[in-house]
């Protein structure tokens, strides 16, 4: 089984991005083996509210029972604790917030509520270090990256939170990793479309110095191609249980527990 936690659907704002739509998303999904994805709204992101595109989502998802909602929640902005309490009814894998897209301080106290809140309620927080490289990026899109601090500080917030973190490379996962208490990094998945493969094979290394454990697999599809991802995977030769645990085998026993 090989489950995506990076999915995103609908328009991204700053240029054409094609393959958006919910059909076309499961057509990719077909076409590398991916049985189940999380998917995020991508257009709330950039809205002021970002909880408003969580309507359509919960409606498309049910639809489509491969795709998975991730809700998004805006601390800083009132009733944010009733959109926790709405997905944990329904069942969502995680909800998600990127507070450098909704002008938060990613180390601030809202940050730090909205990871106790679902540290308490035992759902993953699922947030983005950047979604896309600085030299591609729009002159509007001024987001700042997440810093390692800021995800130190959020594991710090509740013992029991579960923090998802895409798009992350090599240099933040050893920051994040090597930095926190073996308690904290054990609460950290780290998904693999942003992490190097071969010829540099940094996902290799991080393998064997941070542990198979600590990481799951993301495409980020459509703002990147889906099949790097399996690439990727295919390249290292891994075993099958080490490579079986990285595509569902760490998400299925953690969300057990």
């Amino acid at each position: 089984m090989r489950i995506d936690v990076n999915v995103f659907l609908g328009a991204y704002p700053y240029r054409r991005v094609p393959g958006t739509s919910p059909d076309a998303v499961l057509r990719a999904m077909e076409r590398v083996g991916i049985d189940e994805a999380w998917a995020t709204h991508l257009p709330s992101l950039f809205w002021q509210a970002p909880a408003a595109g969580n309507a359509w989502l919960y409606e498309t998802t049910a639809r489509a029972r491969r795709l998975k909602p991730v809700p998004a929640v805006h601390p800083g902005l009132p009733g944010w604790e009733a959109v926790v309490a709405e997905a944990v009814d329904r069942g969502a894998p995680a909800v998600r917030c990127d507070p450098t897209y909704s002008g938060l301080d990613p180390g601030g106290a809202e940050m730090r509520g909205l990871a106790a809140a679902c540290g308490a309620a035992r759902l993953p927080l699922l947030t983005a270090v950047r979604l896309e490289d600085v030299r591609q990026r729009h002159p509007n899109d001024r987001a700042a990256e997440l810093p390692a601090a800021a995800l130190r500080a959020l594991l710090r917030s509740h013992a029991e939170l579960r923090l998802v973190v895409t798009h992350a490379d090599r240099a933040l996962v050893e920051e994040v990793h090597f930095g926190s208490t073996p308690e904290e990094a054990a609460r950290t998945w780290w998904d693999i479309c942003w992490i190097w493969g071969p010829p540099e094979d940094h996902l290799e290394m991080l393998l064997g110095t941070v542990g198979v454990e600590r990481f799951v697999f993301g495409t980020g599809q459509p703002l990147r191609i889906p099949e790097t991802a399996v690439a990727k995977l295919d390249l290292l030769a891994l075993p099958a249980a080490r490579r079986a645990a990285i595509e569902s085998g760490n998400v299925r026993t953690g969300l057990s527990r």
